[in-house]
Order: C-alpha cells, then structure tokens, then sequence
C-alpha cells in the first residue's frame, strides 16, 4: 500500500493514539489537545513518511530542517497558553508550517516567518487545503522578528539560538510571553514575560532544535 492511499480510518485512529500519547505525556490543556486533533500532520511530512506522521518523533522535511515532535509542539504552546490567550502571535521558523497550523486554532491572529524560501513555499502548500484564515507567512531573517506587524501578545521560536534576539524582546506587547530554546550542546525552553520594562525569565526541560540562524536564502 503506497502512502498516498492510507486509509483515512488508519490516519484517525493514529491521530487518536497521538492525542492520547499527549496526555499520557503531561498535556493538559484541552484548546491544545483540540488544536493538535484538527491539524493532519501527515499533510505537512513527505508521502514516504506519511505512516509515522503521529508518532512521538522529529522528522525530516528537506534543507536539514525537522517537523518537531508532537510533544514539543503541545508543550511549548500549553506553556505560552497559561492562564492567558495567546493573542497576536509570531511564529519564528515555519518549517512545513504544522506549527503555525495548530497555534491558528488557539491564537486570534499568527504571523510565521521562515529564512529558507522554498521551504516557505513548501509551507504554503501544505496549508492551502486547510484555508486558515488568520494566518499569514512571510520570508524574512527570523532574528528581527516582525517589525510592521508588532507588537505581538506572543512569540514562538522553533530554532535554538545562544541567547534572545534583541528585536524579539522588543516586539513583545505588554504583558507579552516569548518562548525559545536557549543553549549550544545542550538546548533549554526559556520563557521570557514582559512586564513594562522588566523582561522576566523562567527556564523548563531541555530540547533540541536545529540553530536559529540570519539571514535569507
């Protein structure tokens, strides 16, 4: 059975299994568990992958860039959802845009940038079907955020960088939450709240990512 024709039974009931391996996992929040179960995940992996896109796993995408794994998707938007909405959200590191996808669910508006053209490109496609409506995609150097569209009640960054962009911090609205992994050999979530002019920090568990990188391409 070739991947294009796995039967859509097959795909729900994987889908199932994710949603209950994510609250096995931790997840508690229910508008992130309804999000991660209304975005196809197979849609946004290569058709030779299409059988693992549920599983707990990182998978290629092309240009040496990787779909996080479920998990890390659910958990750093369940820290970013607590207590608050997230509101008018940037997006650094669209990849294949699944993450964007699920955080349209959740957010009233998401901006995504993406450095690699054709991977956005790529992205683009694989929203299409799904018609999101507050979603926008841009090319840009992820490390200076969003400037004619900030500021942003919260950013997400799905590629690890040796400390915060400067830029980031100030797009952040008030009382705005940023989130990153922070770290060289060894990455760590670092959740960044603004309150006025003070920027507070608080760390969580580690992760990988591939580097937050400038420029374009």
């Amino acid at each position: 059975m070739t991947p294009s024709r796995i039967p859509d039974a097959d795909r729900a009931r994987a889908r199932a299994r994710m949603i209950d391996r994510l609250e096995g996992q931790g997840i508690r929040d229910k508008k992130v568990l309804a999000a991660m179960a209304s975005i196809p995940r197979h849609r946004f992996v290569e058709k030779g992958l299409a059988y693992g896109a549920y599983d707990d796993t990182a998978l290629p995408i092309g240009l040496q860039q990787t779909i996080s794994q479920p998990f890390i998707v659910a958990r750093m938007i369940e820290i970013l959802c607590e207590g608050r909405e997230l509101g008018r959200t940037l997006e650094i590191g669209a990849g294949c845009g699944y993450q964007a996808a699920v955080l349209s669910r959740i957010a009233s508006e998401v901006y995504a940038v993406e450095r690699l053209r054709t991977l956005l490109d790529r992205a683009r496609e694989n929203l299409r079907p799904l018609r999101l409506p507050n979603l926008r995609l841009k090319c840009a150097d992820g490390t200076n955020g969003l400037p004619e569209a900030a500021p942003f009640d919260t950013i997400i960054v799905a590629a690890g960088g040796l400390s915060v962009p400067p830029a980031l911090k100030n797009q952040l609205a008030p009382e705005g939450k940023l989130l990153i992994p922070i770290g060289n050999t060894g990455q760590r979530l670092l959740l960044v709240e603004r309150q006025g002019s003070i920027f507070k920090e608080n760390w969580y568990e580690a992760v990988r990512f591939v580097p937050l990188l400038t420029g374009t391409e």
